[in-house]
């Protein structure tokens, strides 16, 4: 019975979050719009250069990273939406309701997970007609891959515009977070080929695993530690980042 109530509550606001991105679809498509632009400018600059990534197609070793890339440029803005709800009053009117914090907040993701995994097939598809080769199976696990770290970012996203409550705020911690995971997860280049100290340190990097696990499931290489780090670090960062946006829904007006 609670379980049924669970997904009847994030059902709703899934619904409600949905009306909102139909009435303006123009920011899908603008959040899919970069990492095309990625493939299509950045893409053939690899062509010559992928024999020294241990790779043999530039595409099955670039989607990948644009991938990750677009779960989590993509998620880590959709607090801004609810930084809005907020000064509407939106989120106290929900917090004096008796429904589940959690549903709350997954019902806002489910929302940016659809939005993503439309973007991720666009981008996949594009792939293809450039030239990417990868197996079925590899494509279902490197989209699920993205999807649970898009979902721990957009979780995060959450937990931290409530925690701030402003744009002018949130802006600034964003890119001072983007930029080291942009450097340092090897999502346009393998971070193999730069100094030992600059590979030791993207070490490090979460994401670095999430990307070199997506990128190996879309090569069919399953049975690997790279796959094995990818799979934790996306499980762990998921889970994090739920109980931290739950922990802010939780929290009274302050």
């Amino acid at each position: 019975m609670n379980g049924m109530r669970f997904m009847r509550e994030s059902n709703i606001v899934f619904r409600r979050q949905l009306r909102m991105n139909l009435r303006n679809p123009a920011w899908v498509l603008i959040g899919a719009f970069q990492p095309v632009l990625y493939l299509l400018l950045f893409g053939p600059l690899l062509k010559p250069l992928v024999s020294q990534f241990g790779a043999t197609n530039a595409y099955t070793f670039f989607v990948p990273g644009m991938l990750v890339q677009l779960g989590i440029f993509g998620a880590f803005f959709a607090g801004f939406s609810l930084i809005g709800e907020w000064r509407e009053g939106v989120i106290e009117a929900e917090r004096v309701t008796p429904a589940n914090r959690t549903a709350l907040l997954l019902g806002r993701l489910y929302r940016d997970l659809l939005q993503l995994f439309v973007q991720a097939l666009i981008l996949i598809g594009l792939g293809y007609l450039l030239g990417m080769k990868a197996s079925a199976g590899g494509l279902v696990l490197g989209v699920f891959l993205t999807l649970l770290i898009g979902g721990a970012c957009a979780a995060a996203s959450n937990a931290l515009a409530l925690t701030t409550k402003s744009e002018d705020v949130m802006a600034p911690v964003i890119n001072v977070v983007m930029m080291p995971v942009l450097l340092l997860s090897g999502i346009l280049l393998p971070m193999t080929i730069g100094p030992a100290w600059l590979t030791r340190a993207s070490e490090f990097m979460p994401i670095r695993w999430v990307v070199d696990a997506v990128r190996g499931s879309f090569a069919g290489e399953f049975a690997t530690s790279a796959m094995l780090w990818g799979v934790t670090w996306s499980f762990a960062l998921f889970a994090v980042a739920i109980w931290w946006g739950t922990a802010t829904f939780r929290k009274e007006n302050s």
